[in-house]
């Protein structure tokens, strides 16, 4: 049975770092920006690993990594740590947390966990106070970036809703044709 476990977790850590490497393609395309899959990731990690520490370890590794991958390529410098990271790594946190959630992998549990997870990203990433002096630290400011933030929200809806189709498409798939992927629980059935 370990073995199967192994597989299983082994086929979930390779499709998320797959996912991950997606990110790359935004630094080209900037209108593309926040259409990655981290948002998918970390609702995925949360779905499917069994191990809980792993649904978060896995999904926020990849994100850091790529995070210093990302901000080298803009900067030209190693930068591990910035000042919005707290906040950028307890939103996708919160976002394993909904991933976990999910009980029965479908169209709309995932479409419903995704949507609630854009909506955590949204609410806390624009907080006036993360962007110094760029909006008021009133309500009125809060309102203010929330608004300029819809673009930027729209495309992780979207890229959420095609990384996921992706991620959780194809791991069901996969599991349909490789019982080795199956959890503890579906076996049982």
């Amino acid at each position: 049975m370990s073995e199967k476990i192994k597989s299983r977790n082994a086929v979930l850590i390779l499709m998320i770092v797959f996912a991950v490497a997606m990110r790359l393609v935004s630094y080209k395309f900037q209108w593309l920006s926040n259409f990655t899959p981290v948002g998918a990731v970390a609702l995925f990690g949360g779905a499917y690993f069994s191990d809980k520490w792993k649904a978060y370890l896995v999904p926020l590794a990849a994100l850091f990594l790529s995070d210093i991958a990302i901000n080298y390529l803009y900067t030209g410098k190693l930068v591990l740590w910035y000042g919005g990271s707290v906040y950028v790594y307890l939103c996708f946190a919160l976002m394993v947390f909904i991933g976990t959630m999910i009980k029965k992998v479908n169209v709309t549990n995932v479409s419903i966990a995704s949507l609630a997870s854009v909506a955590v990203h949204w609410l806390i990433m624009d907080l006036p106070w993360l962007y110094g002096t760029l909006y008021p630290h009133t309500l009125a400011g809060y309102g203010q970036s929330l608004i300029a933030a819809i673009p930027f929200e729209k495309n992780m809806i979207l890229g959420d809703a095609i990384y996921g189709a992706i991620l959780f498409g194809g791991f069901e798939l996969a599991k349909s044709k490789y019982t080795l992927l199956r959890s503890k629980a579906e076996l049982a059935v």
